[in-house]
């Protein structure tokens, strides 16, 4: 389906698509995480050392973020995120 109408896999069109899922994703962990700690988006802006609007736009699409404010929203959120990085055939763990 996904090759029917977005296109196939590789493609510009495709990449795109699957960049901005993954970004969906990524906000709505970093929501999800927020509420189990009962942090408001200031609060938990100010433990990061940004603006409660730049937490919203984080949420609502993380692909605005740097790595560096995603990892430090993580970390304010006593949350642990791993990244995996496939070289070839080989992943690597960044964590």
């Amino acid at each position: 389906m996904k090759d029917r109408y977005i296109g196939q896999e590789g493609t510009p069109e495709r990449d795109a698509y699957e960049y901005e899922l993954r970004m969906e994703v990524l906000g709505k962990m970093i929501k999800t995480a927020r509420k189990e700690r009962n942090l408001t988006q200031e609060q938990l802006g100010k433990l990061v050392g940004v603006q409660k609007s730049q937490i919203s736009k984080l949420e609502s699409s993380a692909n605005s973020a740097t790595i560096g404010t995603i990892l430090k929203v993580f970390k304010a959120l006593k949350a642990e995120i791993n990244f995996h990085v496939k070289i070839e055939d080989n992943f690597v763990k960044l964590a």
